[in-house]
């Protein structure tokens, strides 16, 4: 296997080509192929971006039958039929059903760029600078977003130049499971001399993927939520990663049963992995002025084409969403065993998430690593997460087959039990 090349001459930043270190030539599913022919199991799932498995055969065919027609592939924000397309269908398929009305800025094509723009779009439609985030919370790495993000590692990398125009809260279980975090923060609003200035938005994950699938329960939610309301404060919900069904739902933020005032998407947005992310916003609060927020990417025709399509496949009804949900109790099981299993052995461990994604806390990224380096070494590829590294994660893809699923399973379970055997 050569990798001369690759190691020679990409930057020291990569990450996932040290943990996998192989070249990859082809994937299908749930199933990665190397150069030699070895087959993985695929539990990253480009860290949340195929939800719908790589080379989803509906989606490559809504793809190459947009490519043979000649369609537009750069077009700036140009109408386009395929953007008219995607548009009415995320708004009779996903908005409608669920009693939404959003209007949809397409912003730049990745995460951080919606993040960007959206609280970029609260404070102007406020009037105010203050942005709240959450304690071990993710929302990129460019400067606005970065000041909304919890973990040092990603703060540091600024060369010194300071964050800012950002306050932070201790997210939901953060003090403990008998503390409500919110008292906190209800409680710094209600002062004038609490030295919180008073925020345009509030930006949250609903389980938080970086941060180690740090779960915000349903009821906290609600209560952000009237907090929000009650303080004239846009709650926006950062529905990067546990968007597109990841948690059982299209949205994670359905199972509060709440309705935030803006949402980010990108990752699976597309289905397919192509670049591509949007923001979802009330329409009142559309306060952009023609190319006030804007990009040489923004709106990727080619995505508008796979994205359409996977919501005409998946979410036309209910049948993919419940396939999600049966799929994440067997995750939910499994890894409560590992997790059982690991602390028979004196190692504390937890199991938590919401539909399929879902970790084990390990209490160490020393140990995750060791499970995670067995399983690789065993045919599966799976990361970790939370501010050491402590919790391993499955983000496999929605779709995968039941047997890959268990296989992925075993062989995590018995790469646990050989990394401390």
């Amino acid at each position: 296997m050569q990798t001369q090349t690759l190691e020679r001459m990409e930057s020291d930043v990569r990450t996932y080509s040290r943990s996998f270190p192989v070249v990859f030539t082809k994937a299908h599913n749930a199933r990665l192929t190397d150069e030699e022919g070895r087959e993985y199991i695929d539990f990253l799932a480009g860290a949340g971006t195929l939800n719908y498995g790589h080379n989803n055969p509906h989606l490559k065919q809504a793809l190459l039958d947009y490519i043979d027609s000649d369609g537009i592939v750069h077009g700036l924000d140009f109408w386009t039929a395929a953007k008219r397309d995607y548009l009415e269908t995320l708004e009779e398929v996903i908005l409608k059903p669920r009693g939404l009305e959003y209007k949809v800025h397409l912003p730049g094509p990745t995460g951080t760029n919606a993040v960007e723009a959206a609280i970029r779009l609260a404070r102007v439609a406020k009037g105010r600078h203050n942005i709240v985030s959450f304690t071990n919370g993710f929302h990129g790495v460019t400067m606005g977003a970065l000041a909304t993000t919890g973990n040092r590692k990603f703060r540091e990398a600024t060369g010194g130049v300071p964050t800012q125009a950002a306050s932070f809260m201790p997210f939901d279980g953060y003090l403990g499971s008998s503390t409500d975090t919110l008292d906190y923060f209800e409680k710094l609003l209600g002062d004038k001399s609490g030295g919180l200035d008073v925020p345009a938005a509030v930006i949250v994950e609903t389980v938080q993927g970086e941060g180690g699938i740090n779960v915000a329960g349903l009821e906290w939610l609600k209560r952000l939520e009237s907090i929000c309301h009650a303080h004239d404060i846009l709650l926006i919900i950062d529905d990067i990663q546990a968007g597109c069904g990841r948690t059982g739902k299209f949205f994670s933020f359905e199972h509060a049963g709440i309705t935030p005032d803006i949402v980010t998407n990108s990752k699976s947005l597309s289905g397919y992995g192509l670049p591509f992310a949007h923001v979802l916003m009330r329409p009142e609060l559309d306060k952009w002025k023609p190319g006030q927020y804007n990009g040489t990417f923004r709106g990727f025709n080619l995505a508008f084409a796979t994205a359409a399509a996977a919501m005409r496949k998946y979410w036309s009804d209910d049948t993919f969403e419940r396939d999600v949900q049966r799929k994440a109790r067997v995750v939910e099981e499994r890894f409560g065993k590992i997790a059982a299993w690991l602390n028979e052995q004196g190692i504390e461990a937890s199991e938590r998430g919401r539909g399929l994604m879902r970790g084990i806390d390990v209490g160490s990224g020393d140990i995750a690593d060791k499970i995670t380096h067995q399983a690789f070494e065993n045919g599966l590829i799976i990361e970790t997460s939370g501010q050491d590294g402590e919790v391993v994660k499955c983000l496999c893809p929605l779709t995968i087959p039941d047997e890959d699923l268990v296989e992925g399973l075993d062989i995590l379970e018995a790469s646990t039990k050989q990394a401390f055997s």
